[in-house]
């Protein structure tokens, strides 16, 4: 696949849903401490949201990294908008700015 068709891809599923989450694993069953903290910290706000496995695509786990230009999976995506890593995700959960993310986009948050 070249690389803008990886990135049509990306971005046709990063629009379909209002909240996305590239992990390595599923909800269920993440395959990495990082990817399981994000979808931990969806599951408490209680956040629907659309998840794919990048160990079950190389071409979406390389091509993910350069649609973004951000280097590690998870990364999640609110309203279209790359929001962040693991980190990142944490911190703005943290300190309010998450819920505040979803609420923005039309996402309902508990």
């Amino acid at each position: 696949m070249t690389d803008v068709a990886i990135d049509d891809r990306i971005k046709g599923l990063v629009e379909k849903d209002k909240v996305v989450l590239f992990m390595k694993g599923t909800p269920i069953f993440p395959q990495c401490g990082f990817s399981s903290v994000v979808a931990q910290v969806l599951n408490h706000l209680e956040v629907p949201f659309e998840s794919y496995n990048v160990l079950e695509d190389p071409e979406l786990r390389d091509g993910i990294k350069s649609f973004s230009d951000w280097p590690t999976i998870p990364q999640l995506y609110v309203g279209g908008e790359f929001v962040g890593g693991c980190d990142i995700i944490k911190e703005m959960f943290e300190s309010g700015e998450l819920q505040d993310a979803f609420k923005d986009a039309g996402v309902t948050v508990n």
